[in-house]
């Protein structure tokens, strides 16, 4: 991937292990390849006066055979895309009516509410 990019993120975790992507989702095969010519390539600006960490990002691992040989992997990519965005209702539903029954049983206190005015 073009490091150099500013829309190319790395992180790295306790374990070693390294992520590398496009903020962009545009490089369905990180992190070897960028999209040849892609059009939302933008240089990182260096000339800012910002402050760099001395942390380097780790060298790419080779990638495997079946990288940049045919379109399955970004084939493969959209389909399990297209899996979650279909569960993505039923998940958000039952995560609101989780919270309306959490915010109902909130309700149900162990005193009643007071009625206003007191006494009446």
């Amino acid at each position: 991937m073009r490091q150099d990019c500013k829309h190319f993120q790395s992180r790295t975790y306790p374990s070693g292990d390294t992520m590398r992507k496009c903020v962009l989702d545009l490089a369905p095969e990180a992190p070897w390849n960028c999209p040849e010519n892609c059009d939302s390539y933008e240089r990182r600006l260096a000339d800012v006066n910002w402050r760099h960490g001395s942390l380097v990002t780790p060298v790419t691992p080779e990638p495997p055979p079946s990288v940049g040989s045919d379109d399955s992997i970004p084939a493969l990519l959209d389909e399990a895309e297209n899996i979650i965005n279909s569960v993505g209702p039923t998940i958000r539903a039952e995560v609101e009516e989780e919270k309306a029954k959490a915010r109902k049983a909130k309700g149900r206190g162990r005193w009643p509410k007071p009625r206003w005015p007191f006494g009446r």
